[in-house]
């Protein structure tokens, strides 16, 4: 069989790991194998395609979910509750990293962008911690881990993309994602309890007189506005999709008006945060859907050469196993995560792999749901995870990347004990969406 798309395939990594900008990259290399393949009839095929992307409904959500994430953070609330946290878990040993990893499980749920997360928490937390007498890679590492949540917790804008990559329900794919991030948070909490417990020097008990502050009617009436409000839009988002009542994009329109009335609320609201908040989504949307637009065009191309096709012959005439496949992508996510952005993965890897997963009839959720997970290790792995990029820029003086590299080792090795868990036991994703479902 003709081994063209395989030359393809090969050419645009190539050209990706040396660096060249991902969706020009996607988009010329595909026009130009298109045009050499199909001739001048491809340009009559790609507007077509390009225009099922603008049109399609689910994507909206993308640019909503971005622009709930970024006005949550304007609004102070995620300021509130990460102080919040802080003084409610002080007295315990290890207790302000538990309160790092409980406030990104919630940013996570009510942003789902992993950038906003860790600079917020490496802002406000990073210096306190190590004021306290937090071993720094104690403190950068919990940082980091919590705030790559937002890539498995739903509303994930990883979930929706892969969601509309892999042609199944963006709803079921959030409702799947929430026992395994539920998973790798109480990984994580053992973690910071093992390192208190055995090494109380590294993560400290809060001194009591930064407790004496945080008493009385003021203790409640701060859990009220920094816990509870939150919480409430986190619910109204997650549980109109859960419910039925709304479909994810409809969510995330639920969602950006809530946060927008929390940032009013705190009297945070004027023409200045509007402007931020809208040219910060315009940007994130604008790349995201660049990229989009770009592996659309990789998709025609390399799907009209008969490279799905290709692949799964290969995979089926060579008689592997379903399980040993599924191994070798998840490696393959696992090793490419180094080096090239969760996007880039979602939409080069994963169209090309799911007609095989679907050919060895393996559920795509489930797929999803692992992919998602396997992807929130590249945000952690060196050298170009971006949580590792948007900590360094905003940590104090002294601690180093080397610092933070060390720090993050133990949480990469738990997110892949959290995908083991997944893997050997499919329930673990699949039983909510059935159970929800009927």
């Amino acid at each position: 069989m003709d081994a063209t798309p395989i030359i393809f395939f090969v050419v645009v990594l190539l050209l990706l790991l040396a660096g060249f900008p991902v969706s020009f990259t996607l988009g010329g290399a595909s026009v130009l194998f298109g045009l050499f393949t199909f001739g001048i009839d491809f340009f009559n095929l790609l507007p077509l395609r390009i225009w099922g992307i603008m049109d399609n409904y689910i994507l909206m959500a993308v640019p909503l979910f971005i622009y709930m994430g970024v006005m949550f953070e304007k609004s102070g609330l995620a300021e509130e509750l990460l102080e919040t946290m802080a003084l409610l878990f002080g007295k315990l040993r290890g207790g302000l990293a538990i309160s790092v990893l409980i406030v990104g499980a919630m940013l996570a749920a009510a942003t789902g962008i992993v950038g906003a997360t860790v600079v917020t928490m490496g802002v406000l937390t990073l210096p306190t911690m190590l004021k306290k007498g937090y071993k720094v890679e104690v403190a950068t590492g919990i940082i980091s881990a919590s705030g790559t949540l937002g890539q498995i917790i739903p509303p994930s804008i990883v979930l929706v993309l892969l969601g509309s990559v892999l042609n199944i329900s963006v709803g079921d794919l959030f409702i799947a994602a929430v026992i395994p991030g539920l998973i790798l948070v109480g990984l994580y909490l053992l973690w910071i309890i093992y390192i208190a417990i055995f090494k109380p020097a590294q993560a400290p008990s809060m001194p009591e007189e930064d407790l004496q502050q945080f008493k009385g009617k003021l203790k409640y009436k701060r859990i009220l506005t920094a816990f509870i409000v939150p919480f409430l839009l986190i619910t109204a988002v997650l549980g109109s999709i859960f419910a039925g009542v709304a479909s994810p994009t409809e969510a995330a329109a639920i969602g950006a008006l809530g946060a927008t009335l929390l940032t009013i609320i705190k009297g945070k609201f004027n023409k200045t945060i509007l402007h931020d908040v809208s040219m910060s989504t315009m940007k994130l949307t604008s790349m995201a859907f660049m990229i989009l637009v770009g592996a659309s065009a990789f998709g025609l191309v390399f799907r009209g050469m008969g490279g799905d096709i290709y692949l799964t012959n290969l995979i089926t005439g060579g008689g592997i196993e379903p399980n040993h496949f599924l191994a070798i992508i998840m490696i393959i996510i696992f090793i490419a995560g180094f080096f090239i952005d969760f996007i880039e993965i979602t939409f080069i890897i994963v169209p090309v792999v799911a007609p095989i997963f679907l050919h060895l009839n393996i559920d795509l959720t489930w797929i999803g749901v692992l992919i998602a997970m396997n992807l929130q290790t590249s945000f952690l792995t060196p050298p170009f995870g971006f949580a590792l990029f948007f900590l360094k820029g905003v940590a104090p003086d002294g601690v180093t990347t080397q610092h933070i590299y060390k720090g993050i080792i133990p949480y990469v090795v738990i997110q892949l004990i959290g995908l083991m868990i997944v893997i050997l036991f499919p329930e673990t994703a699949m039983w909510l969406p059935r159970v929800i479902g009927n």
